[in-house]
């Protein structure tokens, strides 16, 4: 049996400019999202359509690659995996992304 992988692949455009950032150890990350189009039919016939929402997060030499030649509305493809971050609002709800 093979072992499963978190592994996604995600190809829309960018919602965003990228934001880049720096950590403490000098790591560049960018951040950004990437909007993911659906269009079908109903019953009816009647077209529809809907995006989705990613946000990604990329480190290092890619984070600056993708500064430097990604814009807002372009179109990119990803892949890696997926991760839920959380935390503690400050009302005191926890929050997740």
């Amino acid at each position: 049996m093979n072992s499963l992988r978190n592994s996604v692949r995600l190809i829309g455009n960018l919602g965003e400019t990228p934001k880049v950032t720096k950590l403490e150890n000098g790591k560049k990350v960018a951040n950004f999202s990437i909007a993911t189009n659906r269009v079908w039919k109903d019953a009816t016939g009647k077209k529809n359509e809907a995006a989705d929402y990613h946000n990604i997060v990329f480190y290092g030499k890619p984070a600056e690659i993708i500064a430097q030649y990604m814009r807002k509305g372009s179109t990119i493809m990803v892949e890696g995996r997926i991760t839920t971050r959380s935390w503690d609002a400050q009302d005191g709800t926890k929050r997740y992304r």
